[in-house]
């Protein structure tokens, strides 16, 4: 983590402001970059009177916006009739999986990305499925930048107050990212184990082998 935390110190220090807009951008790029150490050291920066608290929040959220559409791009690149295809041709997955899910999303998407900024291990995920669904653009940054934006002034603003110990901030966001981290993994053995069942239920079932021309 120190390489990092060096690196990310030296661009703040080099450029200021738009060092933490490429330190954020590139964390929603590279998880291995965690906000959770770059926003207090933005806010210790702004402590130690290299730019305001406000200037750090804004620049950080610039920087969250522009990573959020690059993966946004990506999930529209992708789009949901190649999604259909890679389902039809994974085991285990239905083209309706991919179909309930994109109904899901245009329902609920606005929640999902908001909410969905706020959470260790989905913050920058979130904007994948958001443009698979090819959500409109507009709400898309709208609902990321407020999200962002509770996130970035939380951190940042904790950095803030604890000066030269914004450390601190890492080891106390460290234990809830694991333990997000933890019921993500558990969420994916869940879906898998639900996926295998269903296919075993399916594998036994005459109707369905008659229509897969198995009998």
């Amino acid at each position: 983590m120190q390489p990092i935390i060096d690196w990310v110190l030296s661009v703040m220090e080099t450029v200021g402001g738009p060092g933490i807009a490429l330190a954020i951008f590139l964390e929603n790029l590279f998880p291995p970059i965690p906000s959770e150490v770059v926003l207090p050291l933005a806010g210790f920066s702004a402590a130690d009177g290299q730019y305001t608290i406000v200037e750090a929040v804004l620049w950080a959220t610039l920087g969250s916006v522009t990573g959020a559409l690059v993966l946004y791009g990506f999930g529209a690149a992708v789009g949901m009739d190649r999604m259909r295809v890679i389902a039809h041709r994974m085991p285990l997955v239905d083209v309706a999986d991919v179909d309930k899910t994109d109904a899901w999303f245009t329902r609920h998407g606005r929640k999902a990305v908001f909410f969905g900024r706020l959470v260790p291990g989905i913050r920058s995920l979130i904007s994948i499925p958001a443009g698979v669904d090819r959500m409109p653009l507009g709400q898309f940054i709208g609902m990321t930048t407020a999200g962002s934006l509770i996130w970035n002034t939380g951190l940042v603003s904790a950095g803030y107050a604890l000066g030269s110990r914004y450390h601190l901030v890492e080891q106390y966001m460290d234990p809830i990212s694991k333990a997000v981290y933890a019921l993500i993994l558990l969420a994916g053995v869940g879906v898998i184990v639900f996926l295998v069942r269903r296919s075993k239920k399916r594998g036994q079932d005459p109707d369905d082998a008659i229509d897969r021309g198995t009998l």
